[in-house]
Parts: C-alpha cells; structure tokens; sequence
C-alpha cells in the first residue's frame, strides 16, 4: 500500500510540476496560444508528464524576443485594410513595384536565373532544399560564377534541408567563395529556440532591389522535372522594388540569427516606376503576432465573392477554418485546390476532418491528380497572397514563413485565373462519414497536426 501511494504521490507531483513549468512559461513569454495546440500540450503533461515535459522544454516556445524592424524607407498609403492589418504588427508598408508571374517552371527557372545573374555587390538565396541533381548542381555554379565575378554571395539553407546536401556541395561552394550558413542546424545550437522551427523562406534577392521568391526550392521537381518524372505544379514570381529591401532586411536578420557575417548596405538605386502595389509579410517565431495566419482570417471576413486557394497541404487550425466555413455560409464562393496524394501522408489523413466540415458549409474542395507544391490566394478583386506558407496549422504558426501581398488588379487577377485553370482537371472531394477508428484516430493526429 505504501509503494502505490507513493507512486501515485510522485506521479501526481510530476503532473503538477509539469503543469507549473507550462503556466508560467507561458505567462511569462506571454505567448497567446491557438487552443488546440494548448489543450495538446496540457493533455500531453498530464497523461505522460516524464515524456510531455522535456517535449516541452525542447519543443514548446513559439516566440523569439527577436522581431523584425519596421523598414522606415516605405512611406504608408493606408489605401487597403491589409495594409493597416500588417503595418500594425511592426512591418513596412506596401510599395510599388514592377512583378513578373511565373506561369510554369521554365519561366521560374529563367527569371531565377536572371535575378542572380543582374546581380553586381550582393547575391543572397534562403531556400528549404537544395537539390542533389541537375537543377541543384546548375544553381551551384551560377553561385560561383557570380562569386567569382566579385558579387559576395551567401546561401541561408534550413537545418534539415543542408542535411540532404552532400558534404561536397557545400566544399564546392566554398572554394568558389560562396559564403554559407545553416539555419537551425539540428546537431548544433547556433539559433535560439526549439529544434523543430524550420525555416521555409524561399528567397533570392539581388543588391536589394530585385527579388525572385514563392513556393519553390532549388532542385528538379520544383522546375522542369526529370526523365520519367514530371515536375510539380508550382507558383514564384520576381519583383523589383523596395519590397526586396524589406526582404533583404529580413534575409539579414536570419543570416546573423545562423551566425553568418553581416553585410554592409548595397549601393542606393533608383526609385521603381512600378505601377502595382505590393507588401512583404513574413511569418514565425521572431515576430510578435501570427502575421499570415491573422491576415487571411481577416481577409475571409473581408471577402464579399470569391476565395480561390490552392496549397500542397491543408491542416487549418480552428480559427481559420471557422472563418473559412463562415465565409462560405455567408454566401461567398470559396475554391481550394489540393493534390488528392501529396508527399506527405500524415497530412493527407488529417485533412479530411476539416475538408468535410468545410464541404458542408458550401466550400468546394478540388483534389489534383498529380502533386501540387504551389501556394497562394485571391479574395474577391481586393488582394492576392503567394510566398512559401501552407495553408496547414504548422505552417502558419511554427515555421519560419513569408508571403508578399499584391493589391494590383492584374497580379490578383493573374492568380485567380491561375489557380482557376487548375479545377478542369480535379476531381471534387467526397465528404463521406468516416468509421469509429478512422474519427479518433484523425482526432488524436489533430491534436499534434501543428507538427506535421
């Protein structure tokens, strides 16, 4: 009797503790908290406290003290209410610019390489994966070309995606004077916060005033493909503006946040004669709201017509897709366009409790037979959003993400028609009732969707 209530007393004791560490870490970052990933975290202390616990401590934080700085060379219109939205959060405002789309991967291949070749002091390149294949090795040696060429070039590569890079990838560039630096390496603390932060940013900007960005990563799937293996369906596009000094800005900020040397400022150019208007917008945890996520819950209330989306992977946490569902209610037209078999099987599994909610509410769900790696939205005439995020509550809220938002006619109207384009070729999402064991177990992966 004395060994069980000992153990029962130990055992409730960790609970506590684990439940202490929980509050007053929270209160004390002062972290808001979607409340499924809240209600995850403490049913995970109390049912396993000796596992939940160092989950936590190594897993829980979702906010850095590090926030990025308003770019105070972008004077405010205050001609949108997204750009009240995001300027609020610290960010700069919307500028014009000059945008070219790309329609398919030849074009985002030769815009790429463009924007690298026109660059003359600074060449900088944040990517999620860097290809061990032709596409990959191509990138390599346009990089040390323009090393070579007197250009500083410096490559920001995620602690995961630099794990799939040979060793000799990495020599190479580094004998060509391609300065490199690894994001929140996995065996090594060079960046404060958990290990599970990934940097998704997918950027290349050239002397800060040109930038090429979007959902696609430096290898063959995400351009033109491989013999017998077709390319993924994907969205970049290039720019030339102050937007690219404010990704530049950010670039900067993650490259001394990987340790990397910092980098005098680029020589001034002249002002863009762009006629559209655009804004950057990163997302995670170095800034102090959920940016992209807050943003396109607003953006579904705004909506009066139409929402059209397409993303590799759908995983919405509560509040999006309650302002999803509503939108729907309320009589708005909403597409979203998903692969029926992505890479990532987990994420497939869960996605259906949400779609079949959303279908009931009048959402039509499109599933694309090959794989789909784009990433963007168009709300009524009013704004479009394309950049790395995914419309999944791990995206949105954990990694490192940003979008740049469009309030020209022609870049919203360029993405509704793109992403339009695809529904002819999709079959419509069934919203069937799931079995007993299919319901809980989407209802347990749920509760960690936030990670997948």
């Amino acid at each position: 009797m004395n060994a069980w209530f000992h153990r029962i007393t130990v055992h409730s004791l960790a609970i506590v503790v684990s439940l202490l560490v929980y509050v007053l870490t929270t209160r004390a970052d002062r972290e808001r908290r979607p409340p499924s990933i809240a209600i995850a975290w403490v049913l995970g202390l109390v049912a396993v406290p000796y596992v939940g616990l160092p989950l936590y401590i190594f897993f829980g934080r979702r906010k850095l003290p590090r926030k990025f700085q308003a770019w105070t060379a972008v004077h405010p219109h205050g001609e949108h209410w997204a750009e009240d939205v995001i300027e609020s959060f610290g960010l700069p405002g919307a500028a014009p610019v000059r945008v070219r789309m790309h329609a398919d991967g030849r074009e985002a291949r030769d815009a790429l390489f463009e924007v690298m070749a026109g660059a003359r002091e600074r060449l900088d390149v944040s990517t999620y994966i860097l290809g061990d294949d032709p596409f990959g090795r191509e990138t390599i040696e346009r990089l040390i070309a323009r090393a070579r060429a007197g250009v500083r070039v410096r490559l920001l590569i995620d602690g995961v995606g630099a794990l799939y890079v040979p060793r000799r990838c990495f020599r190479q560039l580094h004998r060509g004077g391609v300065e490199t630096a690894v994001f929140c390496p996995l065996l090594a603390r060079k960046t404060s916060g958990p290990r599970n932060w990934r940097n998704h940013r997918k950027w290349v900007i050239a002397d800060e005033h040109a930038l090429w960005a979007g959902g696609r990563n430096l290898a063959d799937e995400y351009f033109l493909g491989s013999p017998g293996k077709p390319p993924w369906l994907d969205l970049t596009f290039d720019l030339q503006g102050d937007v690219a000094a404010a990704v530049s800005q950010q670039f900067e900020a993650d490259w001394i946040a990987s340790n990397g040397a910092p980098a005098r400022p680029a020589a001034p150019h002249q002002a863009c004669g762009g006629e559209t208007r655009a804004q950057f917008l990163p997302s995670g945890p170095d800034q102090s709201e959920d940016t992209v996520h807050a943003l396109l819950i607003d953006a579904c209330f705004h909506a009066e017509r139409r929402i059209l989306a397409v993303t590799p992977y759908f995983v919405p946490d509560v509040s999006l897709e309650n302002a999803l569902r509503l939108a729907a209610r309320r009589g708005v037209k909403i597409d979203v366009v998903i692969p029926a078999v992505s890479n990532h099987i987990l994420a497939d599994f869960v996605r259906n409790r949400p779609l079949r909610a959303l279908a009931r509410a009048g959402v039509v769900v499109h599933l694309l037979p090959g794989m789909v790696h784009a990433k963007a939205l168009a709300f009524d005439t009013s704004l479009a959003l394309g950049g790395s995020v995914n419309l999944d509550s791990r995206s949105l809220l954990v990694n490192y993400e940003s979008a740049v938002v469009f309030y020209g006619a022609q870049e919203i109207e360029w993405t509704a028609q793109w992403i339009a384009a695809l529904i002819p070729q999709a079959r419509p999402f069934e919203a069937k009732a799931p079995g007993l064991f299919r319901d809980l177990a989407e209802g347990l992966l749920l509760s960690v969707a936030y990670q997948l």
